[in-house]
């Protein structure tokens, strides 16, 4: 037992002079190559580091002039605007009766010529179309006829007036004369006024011109709406041929519910938007609150006076508006504008204090606090210190904040 425990004791001595003895170059090798990682290490770390104040600034993303026109982003210097807690109303663009007019003829023919097509510019009295038929020839050469007999009744009543005022007529046929001047006379004035209503001069029908072709005329300026005729086609009388509308009277027309008409009264504002251009306010003023109930639904109707008239505007659009009841005056943005991220709203702005790098631009997120939500339009409260000239982005927020988040998980990996 003595023996083998020798032997162990001079296994082990002979193994620990082994590693002291060991070659200092490999020693030395292995430390230079344990220094050389940390520094490896530590330039990886320091390059990243570096790498992240570049690209990776808290709370702002760079895109190129291509990827913002690939996501259509827009900015818009942040506006003020009224905002309160209205009525809110719908309702559609109308005209009045007399600012609009459905043309058709007094008396049927075949279209013989059109002036005129849709979207064309006219005024009162301007011809559209012609219209032709025997009828209206027969009319005058009747009107020419008659008022030539006329002239003798003329003659003939004034001659035995004065015959009867001496006592040499009869009272009988004195009356006679009388009653063929009057019914004549009668007949001329008749034929005359329709020649006029026909858009025909009576005076050079008298002297014997005959026109094949009657004038259909405007009644009112305005736009041509629709043309209903062809080359030829035959018109009966009162068929429509034409609308014209009259769009510089355009007005609103608003449907206000039961529980608001209180609210209401003559000469308030309205601010309202139209399909087209939400992102555009016009105004208007109550002209009139009508004074019956319509069953679907159950409103009444207020007509508003537009102030700012737009070419734009066309009768039948849809509009959303509200009426103001006590409007405050803030910054707001369009809806588009806020990306929500928890309990927290932000807007991103144009980050306009650098100078693009590499054909970049680059947009800061800011938080924000909300408040009245008004006809597409948010009021926001901005942190202290933000200047009031920042362009927002309206239009691609949501976009920014995804690539922002893409980027931070791609420098975090």
């Amino acid at each position: 037992m003595k023996n083998i425990l020798l032997v162990s004791t001079v296994l082990l001595t002979l193994m620990f002079l082994s590693c002291n003895d060991a070659p200092k170059s490999e020693l030395g090798h292995n430390e230079t190559e344990g220094v050389s990682k940390t520094e490896a290490s530590g330039e990886d770390a320091h390059g990243e580091e570096g790498h992240e104040e570049e690209e990776g600034e808290e709370g702002v993303v760079a895109i190129s002039k291509q990827q913002a026109e690939t996501i259509g982003l827009e900015t818009k210097p942040l506006e003020e605007r009224n905002l309160g807690n209205n009525i809110k109303v719908t309702g559609t663009l109308e005209l009045f009766p007399q600012d609009r007019a459905n043309i058709s003829p007094f008396i049927g023919g075949n279209v013989s010529s059109i002036k005129v097509v849709p979207g064309n510019i006219v005024r009162k009295g301007q011809v559209l179309a012609y219209i032709e038929h025997p009828d209206i020839i027969a009319m005058q050469q009747e009107y020419q006829e008659k008022n030539d007999e006329l002239v003798f009744l003329k003659q003939d009543f004034e001659r035995k007036k004065t015959l009867y005022d001496k006592g040499v007529s009869s009272g009988k046929e004195f009356q006679m004369a009388q009653s063929k001047f009057r019914s004549t006379t009668s007949s001329v004035n008749g034929l005359k006024s329709k020649l006029r209503l026909l858009g025909l001069d009576p005076s050079k029908v008298a002297e014997g011109e005959i026109y094949s072709a009657i004038p259909i005329i405007t009644p009112i300026s305005g736009y041509v709406g629709e043309v209903m005729v062809s080359l030829g086609d035959y018109v009966a009388p009162q068929s429509k041929m034409f609308s014209i509308s009259d769009n510089s009277k355009i007005y609103v027309n608003f449907k206000v519910y039961e529980k608001d008409i209180k609210q209401v009264k003559e000469g308030q504002q309205i601010y309202f938007s139209t399909a087209s251009k939400p992102n555009e306010l016009l105004k208007a003023t109550v002209r009139s609150i009508g004074q019956t109930f319509e069953s679907d639904p159950k409103a009444i109707e207020v007509l508003a006076d537009i102030e700012n008239k737009d070419k734009d505007l066309l009768p039948g659009m849809y509009v959303e508006g509200r009426i103001v009841q006590g409007e405050k005056s803030g910054f707001a943005v369009p809806e588009e504008a806020i990306v929500q991220e928890g309990e927290q709203s932000y807007i991103f702005i144009m980050d306009e204090d650098e100078e693009p790098v590499e054909n970049k631009m680059k947009y800061k997120r800011i938080p924000v606090s909300t408040g009245v939500n008004d006809l597409g339009f948010v009021e926001v409260n901005l942190p202290a210190g933000t200047p009031e000239n920042i362009k927002i982005v309206t239009n691609g927020a949501y976009t920014l904040s995804s690539e922002m988040v893409k980027g931070e998980l791609e420098h975090g990996h």
